[in-house]
């Protein structure tokens, strides 16, 4: 018996140290990264008409220190802007609940005070602090304690400066076309090594352009440097307040009254035949910082004044480019109003207000806006229609179709004659909402460029031996693991014969 037990004593042993070996395979030589948690930002676009939350996600360990961003959900806030509460600071505060409660179950409660949360005031603050400064701070201080309320990492509640909103609408553009980076087929982020694209936004109160440039920028205000994905990019971008479609449908309403006034009827050449309605002087028209120029002497801001469409194209054309200047260039080369700007390159993405008059005129005409004499000819066709015509084919209220020809004029003035889109890079324009799952707009490239400032988080690592020595391990420890087997079943069978003989 104990000559058996010496005997089976160095099988069992191999077999010991067979499964230890296997059992080391674990031990480090090098640190493996598994998959990231995903991190979650929250972005509030304050603009001049309403309210938009968008909820973001990224790898928390991000690419080349800026976050892989991606849309995770999206939330429209009731009721108008959060300029429109001057009078009651504490309603802009109060609806963005309903919003920011909907953020509260859609991001991992353990995430929650890791989140950054930020809100940016686009054109319609941006007025209102230059009417009345001080009602301006209350609301967004209410905001800002609002938003303080909620378990998130709050990070800001700001009003967004025009070339700020100019030049984070360009990052979005380009991040959703995988101009920045793209994933590629073996599992990684690359450079895809593409040209950007030029953004062009179209507010309610602000419009905005930006594009990348190689030229020298002559007014030193339309440049930025901006890096991401470890790239740096120098823009050119410019914002023209009260060049956005609501304020400019206000000015060129204020400019037709002016010429009228104190006539209680005033003909408007850019509304539809058979439409009419009535407006406040004050409330409708002269209440807004863009209008001031044109508000008549000792006017009667309570009076009531009836407007009738004409569908008169040749002069709402007219009209509208009164409300630009194409002279006094004081630089080289301007866009309007005396402000610089390079020459146009490459390829542009047109999104908001741009993307919805493109949209009627499309589906108004069947015409698409492929260079400007067709622009001109859709154009044209839009105003000569009535408003029972344009509510028909767009199955749209005549609130939107009454200010269709005007805006698709101003847009064509805009970008014919301001931007100077020709023949040729008139066509390179794409009329875009979404690209990508995401809403086209400044949020999107606003988180990406706060990712830079979110630190990344260690990744979760464990440790696990190269594959040429693991290999190597594992088949000498199955050859260990065989070796000791026969070997037992040898002294076995020699210990059988032995019993046998006795």
């Amino acid at each position: 018996m104990g000559l058996r037990c010496s005997q089976t004593v160095p099988a069992v042993v191999l077999i010991v140290v067979a499964v230890v070996g296997i059992l080391l395979l674990v031990l480090p030589a090098k640190e493996m990264a598994l998959p990231p948690e995903n991190m979650y930002g929250i972005v509030l676009d304050a603009g001049s008409s309403h309210t938009s939350m968008y909820i973001y996600k990224w790898p928390a360990d991000k690419q080349n220190n800026t976050g892989i961003v991606t849309q995770h959900d999206e939330c429209n806030v009731k009721g108008g802007g959060i300029s429109s509460y001057a009078d009651n600071p504490s309603g802009a505060a109060k609806s963005l609940e309903k919003c920011l409660e909907q953020a509260l179950t859609h991001i991992p409660k353990f995430r929650h005070h890791q989140t950054p949360l930020c809100l940016g005031a686009t054109a319609g603050m941006r007025l209102l602090s230059i009417t009345n400064a001080s009602k301006s701070q209350r609301v967004m201080k209410e905001v800002e304690n609002k938003l303080q309320s909620y378990p998130f990492k709050f990070k800001e509640s700001i009003i967004l400066s025009g070339q700020a909103e100019g030049v984070f609408g360009w990052v979005t553009v380009n991040y959703l076309l995988e101009n920045f980076v793209k994933y590629g087929f073996v599992g990684h982020w690359m450079n895809p090594g593409r040209d950007t694209i030029g953004a062009l936004d179209l507010g309610g109160a602000s419009t905005q352009i930006t594009f990348e440039t190689s030229e020298k920028v002559e007014n030193k205000s339309n440049t930025m440097e901006l890096k991401l994905f470890g790239k740096t990019y120098r823009l050119y971008t410019q914002s023209f307040l009260c060049y956005g479609q609501d304020q400019y449908l206000r000015k060129l309403l204020a400019h037709l009254i002016k010429d009228n006034y104190p006539n209680s009827t005033v003909f408007h050449p850019c509304y539809p035949k058979q439409f009419s309605e009535s407006v406040i002087l004050g409330k409708d028209v002269f209440d807004s910082p863009c209008t001031v120029d044109s508000k008549p002497d000792k006017i009667d801001l309570e009076m009531n004044v009836n407007v009738v469409g004409t569908g008169d194209y040749q002069n709402c054309l007219k009209n509208v480019k009164k409300l630009f200047s194409f002279e006094n260039c004081k630089y080289s080369k301007c866009s309007f109003n005396g402000v610089f700007q390079p020459s146009l390159r490459g390829r542009f993405m047109a999104f908001s207000a741009f993307y919805f008059t493109h949209k009627y005129i499309s589906t108004l005409t069947n015409m698409d806006m492929t260079s400007p004499n067709q622009t001109a000819q859709a154009v044209r066709r839009v105003c000569s229609m009535s408003i029972s015509e344009m509510t028909t084919r767009t199955k749209q209220d005549e609130k939107y179709m009454k200010n269709v020809c005007a805006v698709s004029n101003f847009v064509q003035v805009l970008l014919t004659q301001g931007y100077r889109f020709n023949e040729v890079s008139l066509p390179s324009i794409s009329f875009e909402k979404k690209a990508g799952g995401a809403s086209v707009g400044w949020a999107l490239g606003y988180m990406l460029n706060l990712t830079n400032l979110v630190p990344a988080e260690n990744p979760v690592v464990m440790k696990a031996l190269p594959i040429g020595p693991w290999k190597g391990i594992l088949f000498l420890s199955i050859i260990l693991i065989f070796f000791a087997l026969g070997y037992l079943l040898f002294v076995y069978r020699k210990a059988k014969a032995n019993e046998g003989m006795v």
